[in-house]
């Protein structure tokens, strides 16, 4: 199909009053969307807007802010092409608000709408603000279930009711039974729930191997616009889109799962925790950024992917591992998410105050794994998930960085970063600043992780075995002294038991070695830190 400007009016817009404007979010680029049920091109018109908002609430990533505004005007074009009238402002429009309420305001008093129609959007905040606009324009609002996924948010607070503590394995066991998804008659596939024991082998020394090139997109006429868009309106912003190569069509997300359900999914499972210095792309599947902006269903993606271990082509542990994580994470974050707003924004359960390390804006640090993690990061809006948890996360976890900062970074640097996910999961599980509810225990680890799964260490000046002296690792130093820092709190849970025997071996001369170099470490970061404020540099 060819693409036109989502600017030019491709289509006549129905005469004001209509019956619905129909609101489509830059992450419900879905024809199927339950917004677009019922549509008629010739009473009910479709509302899209680019805001600045959207880009400053956080400081989001050029790569991040190029692939909503790209996908979202080739979405618009498509919709025009088949005849449905768009209204739809661009960033650069002369008299653009910079707010979605502001721009939705402006839209009801043009085209005079019976009912406002929306699929339920993926950030609280959004929510709030368009039912804002709703209400002081005194229009009716109809917003709709999201049926992109396998859940609604009613069945997972059904599923909590009444439970003490809320966890993902017997969440993704429920949903395994309900759909059939790894199913053999009532027991799953393989006699076992779970193959997470098998999935997680580092590399060894020889590395990855051959791993097949990522599929990666080049820039069309519509891409080549937003890009200069971007590097213009957001030049101070993080990161660069010299690079920049993400599925913004339905029909380019669909080459990308067929890709990886054909390249990389048979060796996704044993390595899907594994790192590996400068190798960008690995076995993981690169599509959550098509899932999040709803071109790709989740349905298709996992019967894609379980089709595949019907059919022979691609191992169990592997198939199970890569459906857990949509199945299973996915659906419970989202539930977490929305039946803990809004208070779980604000929660801070170990107490975190420090500012979050300048060179999360740079990739400038002589921390191996963080420059190396920091760097894609900021080059393509992407890591992978153990990048994430256990590098760019664990290290903030450790520092004791005020979460709602770590919050405000993740959701500003990846591409597929949209808060109904990225919340909970920098929060919950990350940070643990939920003291307990998405997640059992603090990830807490020391640089021998790192070590263990990733050929980092090899070629950084810091050691992983060593927590004091010239050369001790910043993560070993800083776990010892998160363990003697959160003490009392770990001691009441049952999972950290094996730590806190560790920690117990250390003498009084050990453990104030160990909180004079964290101090030290600590300081350091700070004052870099202040010399930028609020971390941008």
């Amino acid at each position: 199909m060819n693409h036109t400007n989502a600017s030019a009016a491709a289509t006549q817009i129905p005469r004001a009053p209509i019956r619905h404007l129909v609101l489509v979010l830059g992450d419900q680029l879905d024809i199927s969307a339950t917004a677009l049920d019922g549509f008629d091109p010739t009473q009910d018109c479709i509302w899209m807007a680019e805001v600045a908002q959207e880009s400053e609430h956080v400081w989001s990533a050029k790569q991040r802010t190029t692939v909503f505004l790209s996908a979202m005007r080739h979405f618009a074009a498509d919709l025009r092409a088949q005849g449905w009238p768009v209204h739809y402002v661009t960033l650069d429009a002369p008299d653009n608000s910079g707010t979605l309420a502001g721009e939705l305001a402006k839209a009801i008093a043009a085209c005079q709408p019976q009912t406002l129609v929306m699929t339920a959007p993926g950030d609280w905040r959004v929510l709030q603000d368009l039912r804002g606009a709703a209400l002081a324009a005194k229009v009716p609002l109809d917003v709709r279930d999201d049926l992109h996924f396998f859940s609604t948010v009613r069945d997972f607070a059904a599923h909590a009711k009444g439970r003490k503590q809320l966890r993902l394995e017997y969440w993704y066991r429920e949903l395994r039974q309900k759909t059939g998804i790894l199913m053999d008659g009532k027991a799953p596939a393989g006699g076992q729930w779970n193959f997470d024991a098998d999935n997680r082998a580092s590399f060894g020394a020889k590395g990855p191997g051959a791993v097949p090139p990522p599929t990666r997109f080049a820039p069309d006429a519509i891409t080549q616009a937003v890009i200069a868009l971007v590097n213009t309106r957001f030049a101070s912003h993080p990161g660069s889109v010299a690079e920049f190569g993400w599925p913004v069509t339905r029909a380019q997300a669909l080459l990308a799962l067929d890709a990886f359900i054909q390249e990389r999914l048979p060796f996704f499972g044993e390595h899907q925790d594994a790192m590996w210095e400068g190798d960008v792309w690995l076995y993981h599947s690169h599509l959550a950024c098509a899932m999040n902006l709803k071109l790709l269903g989740a349905r298709e993606v996992v019967a894609a992917a379980e089709a595949a271990y019907r059919a022979g082509a691609a191992p169990l542990p592997a198939v199970e591992g890569f459906i857990r994580q949509i199945l299973g994470w996915r659906e419970y974050v989202r539930g977490i998410y929305w039946t803990q707003m809004p208070e779980y924004e604000e929660r801070n359960a170990l107490g975190a105050t420090a500012d979050l390390p300048a060179f999360y804006w740079t990739g400038d640090t002589d921390m191996a794994c963080l420059r190396d993690a920091i760097g894609q990061t900021l080059r393509h809006g992407y890591a992978h998930h153990i990048q994430r948890l256990m590098v760019t996360g664990l290290y903030a976890l450790l520092l004791g960085v005020k979460p709602q900062q770590v919050h405000q970074w993740y959701l500003a640097v990846y591409v597929d970063a949209v808060e109904w996910v990225e919340l909970p999961n920098t929060l919950g599980m990350s940070q643990f600043a939920d003291g307990g509810v998405m997640a059992s225990k603090p990830y807490a680890a020391s640089g021998k992780y790192i070590q263990r799964m990733s050929n980092h260490c090899k070629g950084c000046r810091f050691d992983p075995a060593l927590s004091v002296g010239e050369a001790a690792c910043p993560f070993t130093t800083l776990y010892w002294d998160f363990l003697l820092r959160h003490e009392t709190m770990l001691t009441a849970n049952p999972r950290m038991g094996m730590q806190l025997k560790n920690l117990a071996r250390l003498s009084t001369d050990q453990r104030g070695a160990i909180v004079a170099q964290a101090t030290r470490h600590r300081e350091a970061t700070a004052a870099v830190a202040s010399a930028h404020p609020a971390g941008k540099p």
